[in-house]
């Protein structure tokens, strides 16, 4: 099956531009999460590209084969919705196979054809309960099964763990990635939820205000961020404002190096981003692990997490945050105690400051 490709395609609701001119490209047999905060643009690309939204420019083809004015009834394509939206007056059996009846297919495959899915999603045996009868977690299987009843081309889901509780989400994300991998579809997620993106994604594409920040798998989006939004967005980070100085970073009196990045001119103003597992942490008076790239510090808040311990700490540049294994607690941490903060040179990523970001 080829790849679905976007086009300039772009979303206006009256004066108001919700996704703006995207390129995109997902590719057969992988998942591609878009990930974005609510109002990012995120749902409305999706129901362009399941064809439940008109564009307001720009192509969605499948292959060499352009599907813009395709009706969505038309297109092979499976859809979950965050509600599921299945039918409480009918059985599961029926639920799963409510489109091959409306297409007119005998009884006899109908059925075969949803037993064949309930066995595929786990729940051999359910076919004859109603909606009513079931959990959450296999409410979602049903909605799932549904949806591959006409073996689509491209399988879409809009936030479909959004309505389950936390332990059962992450039970179902793997299990929905690993039906994914089995099946070979691709398939298109809408979640705000980074860690269900990071879990389940070949690709992740991070949207804001209806742009594409950036595309690429997760490994890539976590660790090598390009934009302040995505480091921010993606995990946690610390960010400290400083300037340019001949190649580093001053803060205050403090200047931090960095692996080479790209040229600033001295003296712009610019963000640097450095994540609490990467963020080393030392005792006041040894100046810190490696005696230099980093900030005297004050600790304010210790959080024992068991396997993982988090230290809050205040310096003259803001608030930061280490995160760091049991293992290597080697110094006595208490709220007042005195510290220093080094930022490994090769875990810093550096962002131009600009006016929102610093609001």
């Amino acid at each position: 099956m080829p790849d679905v490709t976007l086009q300039a395609l772009r979303k206006d609701f009256g004066s108001i531009t919700v996704v703006e001119a995207t390129d995109l490209t997902f590719r057969h047999g992988e998942l591609t999460a878009l990930l974005g905060p609510s109002g990012c643009g995120k749902t409305t690309l999706l129901r362009m590209i399941a064809g439940l939204e008109a564009p307001s420019a720009g192509r969605i083809r499948i292959g060499t084969r352009d599907i813009t004015d395709t009706p969505a009834h038309v297109r092979r394509f499976g859809m979950v919705f965050q509600s599921f939206a299945l039918f409480p007056h009918m059985c599961v059996r029926d639920n799963i196979a409510y489109s091959l009846a409306i297409d007119g297919a005998p009884k006899a495959q109908r059925r075969a054809r949803a037993d064949e899915l309930l066995d595929l999603v786990r729940l051999g045996g359910y076919g004859a309960r109603r909606v009513g009868e079931l959990s959450g977690g296999q409410r979602q299987r049903v909605a799932i099964a549904r949806a591959l009843a006409q073996s689509p081309e491209v399988f879409l889901l809009d936030e479909p763990m959004s309505a389950l509780d936390a332990k059962l989400r992450e039970e179902m994300q793997v299990e929905l990635r690993m039906l994914q991998q089995r099946l070979g579809i691709t398939t298109i997620v809408v979640t705000h939820d980074q860690r269900e993106a990071m879990t389940m994604a070949d690709s992740i594409v991070v949207m804001s205000k209806g742009r594409a920040e950036q595309v690429g798998p997760p490994h890539e989006i976590y660790h090598r961020p390009r934009t302040r939004f995505v480091a921010d967005f993606i995990g946690k980070a610390n960010f400290i404002d400083g300037v340019i100085e001949g190649g580093a970073v001053r803060v205050g009196p403090a200047l931090i190096r960095t692996t080479p990045h790209a040229a600033f001119i001295d003296r712009s103003p610019v963000t640097i981003a450095c994540r609490p597992e990467a963020t080393e942490l030392g005792a006041a008076d040894a100046n810190g692990p490696s005696g230099a790239n980093g900030l005297p510090a004050e600790i304010v808040f210790v959080r024992d997490l068991g396997p993982v311990q988090e230290v809050h700490l205040r310096t003259s540049a803001g608030m930061v945050t280490v995160e760091q294994a049991g293992s290597a607690r080697s110094m006595a941490l208490a709220p007042g105690e005195r510290a220093f903060v080094r930022f490994p040179p090769e875990a810093i990523r550096v962002f131009p400051r600009t006016v929102e970001a610093a609001a």
